[in-house]
């Protein structure tokens, strides 16, 4: 598929040099600092509740790993309310929950976008157990065949205080980074989202702030 330089919600993209697309290399170069003995190759990015911003930092943090060379799978696992085939413009009849209920393989999965080094997966058709396909050990095996196919996989999942998914995530996940909306996000929700993700065994490895536009 080839992209079309006016897509919405791909500034990484349809703006390299300006300044928001230097604010996510900021976040990759951050994200690349922050092991200590080695890259994070599976990252989490979620938050606490919907509409703060994470599922265009999945997207334009893809993008801006693509760009420095990396090869890059984008997942949209929230099973709830994806969002990531509209940005791209990618048919959702098939991907992560067919991939978990056995009907296909992580390969027939796999959407080129266009963008050299990004490929992305879809939600699939929402179904009716999300957490409870997320639980399945198919989900580990899925990992596994990512990392042997990508330098980085990236999930986009449900907000931490809504549902369990994204813990459920974030236990499998090396990285977790969680992002809040100045304006929306409160305080005793970050405190909370900080609790939740402890107790999933989380490794918190950064925060965005998000500015709500």
């Amino acid at each position: 598929m080839a992209l079309k330089k006016k897509e919405r919600g791909l500034v990484s993209y349809t703006s390299p040099d300006s300044i928001v697309s230097e604010q996510y290399r900021t976040i990759r170069t951050n994200v690349y600092f922050s092991a200590v003995d080695q890259k994070y190759q599976t990252i989490l990015i979620t938050s606490p509740g919907y509409k703060e911003g994470k599922s265009t930092t999945v997207t334009n943090l893809a993008i801006s790993m693509a760009q420095k060379g990396e090869k890059v799978v984008a997942i949209d696992a929230d099973l709830r309310k994806p969002t990531l085939h509209t940005t791209f413009k990618l048919d959702n009849t098939k991907g992560l929950a067919n991939i978990l209920r056995n009907e296909i393989t992580f390969g027939e999965a796999a959407n080129q976008t266009g963008i050299e080094g990004l490929d992305v997966i879809t939600s699939g058709p929402i179904p009716f157990n999300p957490a409870d396909l997320l639980s399945s050990p198919v989900l580990d095996k899925l990992i596994e065949s990512a990392k042997e196919c990508y330098t980085v996989i990236l999930f986009d999942s449900p907000p931490i205080l809504e549902l369990t998914d994204a813990r459920i995530l974030a236990n499998k996940c090396e990285g977790t980074i969680l992002v809040v909306c100045n304006g929306k996000t409160q305080m005793e929700e970050a405190i909370e989202t900080k609790r939740l993700l402890e107790l999933a065994r989380a490794n918190c490895i950064g925060v965005i702030l998000n500015k709500k536009s």
